[in-house]
């Protein structure tokens, strides 16, 4: 089974996917994505982490996604 599951407000998104790690467990594919005047932001990645539940890789991805967006919204970060 897999979950994917989306947060979106005004210019930007996160949406994550999961899938089973080939050792056991899951990990989560996750796609960041923003729009603003100094040009479109579009990244996708896996969490680092491989988890024993579906929930719990999902929910990470979300918070890991969520937190790219909180560092290139602040120019925190520049990719």
């Amino acid at each position: 089974m897999t979950i994917s599951a989306n947060v979106q407000q005004g210019t930007w998104s996160v949406d994550v996917r999961t899938e089973a790690a080939p050792d056991g467990g899951f990990r989560a594919t996750i796609h960041v994505a923003q729009g603003s005047p100094d040009g479109d932001f579009e990244h996708t990645f896996h969490h680092a982490k491989v988890f024993v539940t579906e929930r719990e890789a999902v929910l990470e991805g979300l918070r890991e996604g969520m937190t790219w967006i909180v560092l290139k919204s602040t120019k925190t970060i520049a990719v």
